[in-house]
């Protein structure tokens, strides 16, 4: 092995995060890399995972999502308008 111990051996629990990672010594990270593409209006979403399982992409995600909508439209009800009534102070 080329010299220095392995991270692996450092780790919590399995699978568990460190309390402290240092970005600057793992290489191919880029800062910033996807801030333009949030900044301009992407909406991040976090899905539970047994939902996640179920979508391999968020095409899919969207896909899915779109259909529901669709759906939605289909059912819904114009809404009669409401009827106002004597507020309770009597006025």
């Amino acid at each position: 092995m080329k010299g220095g111990s392995t991270k692996k051996a450092a780790r919590t629990k399995s699978g568990e995060m460190e309390r402290e990672y240092d970005f600057e010594s793992m290489p191919g990270g880029v800062r910033g890399k996807y801030a333009e593409y949030l900044r301009v209006g992407a909406k991040l979403v976090v899905l539970d995972e047994d939902v996640a399982e179920a979508f391999p992409t968020s095409a899919a995600v969207n896909e899915a999502l779109r259909v529901v909508l669709q759906a939605a439209a289909c059912v819904r009800r114009p809404r009669k308008p409401r009827v106002k009534g004597p507020t309770r102070s009597g006025k």
